[in-house]
C-alpha cells in the first residue's frame, strides 16, 4: 500500500547546494532530547512514573502479524550497577495503556497496570540473632521464575481492562490464561551473572504470561519487567546544541544509553481486540500514561498550570503521558511541558500553534542562515495530530496527538526482521514510523528530517517550501532492526556490568 505521498517519502539523497551542505557540517544546529526521559521539569522529580517511549506495531514474529504488540517503557537511565536498591514499579500509580479505535480522540480502551512490592524481609542467623540482610537477595535466582526464594523484595502485578473512561469505565480483570491466577510475576532486575548463573534472560522470559482478556477467545501475552533501553542518541552532544556533524555519517557517534536500562510494560493483544466492536476501525490510535492518587504531594512548576488539572478524575491526576516520540521534547515549549504530560488528546487544541507553528525550525534557521520550511505545517499536523491520508488516518478523525497504526496487516504486511527501513515510511516502509513505531525505527533520524521538511513534495528545491527538506539530518547514533529480537517482548536482556563467575 502506498500513499500520496510515498515519492516525497522517499527521498533520501542529499540535493541541497554544496555551500549549504558546508554550512550545515560540524555546527550547532538544533536542540533535542532522548524519547521522553525526563522530557518535563515536573516529571524529574518522579522517575518511577516518567514514561520514556512508546511502541505500538503489527508483530512481525512469525505467525503473530494478527496481533498487535504494544510497549510503554518506564523509569530511564537505570544503570546496571544500582543496588543494593533497584527499580522498582510505583505501588501507588497507575500505569495505562490507551487505545482509540474511532478517531474520536477519547480512549475506548484501557489497559490498567498496577504493582505490589512484596519486602520478604529475609533474616540470616549471625551469631546467637536473626539479621535482616540488606541486599536485594541472598543467594542465587532462577532459571524458573519460581526460583526466587532468595529474592528479598517480590514485584507482582495485575493487568484491568477498562471501556471508555479510563477512570470510570467499565473495568474487567485479566486472568492468567493457564492458571487463572489474576497476579502476574515480574522478574527481578539484572543483578549480574553470579546470581544469574543459569542465564537471566531464561529467568526473564519465564515470566512471559498468557492472558485472557475479556470476550476474547485468542489469548494476548504480556511480560513487564527490566529490558536494555531500545533507545539509542548521542546525547551528550545533541543537548550541546548538536556539536557534531548533521550530515555526517549515520554511525559515527555512540549510543549515549548503550549501558542503560529501563522498565518494559509489553503487551501482545489481538487486533481485532483494539478494533472493538466495530471491526472496520482498522486504525488505532495509541498512548501510555501514568496517574498517582491526589493525596500524594505532587510538585509542578507554577506556570505549569496543572494544580488543578482538567485531566484529574476522582481521586488521581495525570502526571505522564507519551504517544508520538519526541514531541513534548522538540515541539512544545518549555512552559507548557508539564501541562502536555497532564493532558489528554481530548484537549490538544490548546497545543495546536506549536504544531502548526513550530519553534525548532526557526531556530536552525537562525543558526545556519537557512531558510525554514513554510508556514503553516499541515505536513506535522498529518505526521502528529492526524494520521497520514491513505496510511493511518481514521475517518473522521479529532486531531490530537498519539501514535496511530494501520492494523490491516495484510494491505500493510509487518516486515520481518531484516527486512526493516530504519527510517521507516519517509524510506518506503509503510509498516514502520510513523504508522506506528517499530523498535528499530530510527526516530532521532526520521524526526529531525520530518521537522525540516522531508515530507514536502519539493523538498530540497531551493525556492520551494522546505529548501533543506531532503537533507540527511541525523544524530550519528545507528539504529536498526538489528539491536533486537524476533519474537516477543522483542526488547533485549538488560545491562549488566557483573559478568558470571568463572
Amino acid at each position: 500500500m502506498k500513499h500520496p505521498m510515498s515519492r516525497a517519502f522517499q527521498r533520501g539523497a542529499v540535493a541541497g547546494s554544496i555551500a549549504l551542505m558546508a554550512a550545515c557540517a560540524g555546527a550547532p544546529w538544533a536542540m533535542a532530547a532522548p524519547s521522553s526521559h525526563r522530557e518535563a521539569p515536573g516529571i524529574t522529580a518522579m522517575p518511577k512514573v516518567d514514561s520514556t517511549d512508546f511502541y505500538m506495531f503489527n508483530s512481525y514474529e512469525t505467525g503473530r502479524q494478527d496481533f498487535v504488540t504494544i510497549i510503554a517503557n518506564y523509569q530511564p537511565f537505570q544503570t546496571p550497577y544500582g543496588g543494593p536498591n533497584f527499580f522498582q514499579m510505583d505501588p501507588d500509580a497507575l500505569y495505562q495503556i490507551h487505545i482509540d479505535n474511532d478517531g474520536d480522540a477519547h480512549e475506548d480502551i484501557t489497559f490498567t497496570f498496577r504493582f505490589t512490592n512484596t519486602l520478604r524481609d529475609l533474616a540470616i542467623p549471625v551469631g546467637n540473632a536473626s539479621v535482616p540482610i540488606a541486599l536485594y537477595n541472598s543467594n542465587t535466582i532462577g532459571p524458573a521464575a519460581t526460583q526466587n526464594s532468595s529474592l528479598n523484595i517480590v514485584e507482582t502485578f495485575t493487568v484491568d481492562v477498562t471501556y471508555g473512561d479510563r477512570y470510570t469505565g467499565q473495568t474487567f480483570r485479566c486472568t492468567n490464561f493457564d492458571t487463572g491466577s489474576e497476579v502476574f510475576m515480574k522478574p527481578a532486575d539484572n543483578v549480574g551473572g553470579k546470581t544469574f548463573q543459569n542465564s537471566y534472560e531464561t529467568y526473564a522470559r519465564d515470566h512471559i504470561a498468557r492472558v485472557r482478556l475479556p470476550g476474547a477467545r485468542a489469548p494476548a501475552k504480556v511480560f513487564v519487567g527490566q529490558r536494555k533501553d531500545p533507545f539509542v542518541v548521542n546525547l551528550g552532544e545533541t543537548f550541546d546544541l548538536v556539536n557534531n556533524n548533521p550530515l555526517g555519517p549515520e554511525n559515527a557517534k555512540p549510543d549515549s544509553l548503550a549501558d542503560d536500562n529501563c522498565t518494559a510494560i509489553c503487551i501482545e493483544v489481538p487486533a481485532a481486540f483494539l478494533r472493538g466492536t466495530d471491526q472496520s476501525h482498522k486504525i488505532i490510535g495509541g498512548w501510555t500514561s501514568a496517574s498517582l492518587p491526589k493525596t500524594r504531594n505532587i510538585t509542578f512548576a507554577p506556570e505549569s498550570g496543572i494544580g488543578n488539572s482538567e485531566e484529574s478524575s476522582g481521586a488521581w491526576r495525570q502526571v505522564s503521558r507519551l504517544g508520538m516520540p519526541l514531541v513534548n521534547e522538540l515541539v512544545i515549549g518549555l512552559r507548557d511541558k508539564d501541562k502536555f504530560g497532564a493532558s489528554r488528546p481530548r484537549n490538544d487544541a490548546q497545543f495546536a500553534t506549536y504544531v502548526t507553528n513550530p519553534s525548532l525550525p526557526t531556530i536552525i534557521g537562525s543558526l545556519f542562515n537557512v531558510t525554514p520550511p513554510t508556514l503553516p505545517r499541515n505536513d506535522l499536523v498529518e505526521v502528529f495530530l492526524t494520521g497520514v491520508p491513505g496510511l493511518n488516518q481514521p475517518a473522521g478523525v479529532q486531531a490530537s496527538e498519539m501514535l496511530r497504526l494501520n492494523t490491516d496487516s495484510d494491505a500493510i504486511p509487518p516486515k520481518p526482521k531484516g527486512m526493516q527501513n530504519r527510517i521507516g515510511v519517509i524510506a518506503g516502509d509503510n509498516a514502520g514510523f510513523p504508522n506506528g513505531r517499530r523498535p528499530g525505527d530510527d526516530v532521532v533520524d526520521i524526526s529531525l528530517r520530518v521537522i525540516m521538511g522531508a515530507l514536502y513534495p519539493d523538498a530540497g528545491q531551493p525556492n520551494g517550501n522546505a529548501p533543506v527538506g531532503n537533507l540527511p539530518f541525523t544524530d550519528g547514533a545507528f539504529l536498526d532492526d538489528s539491536f533486537f529480537d524476533d519474537v516477543f517482548p522483542y526488547l533485549r536482556t538488560p545491562v549488566s556490568t557483573s559478568p558470571v563467575t568463572p
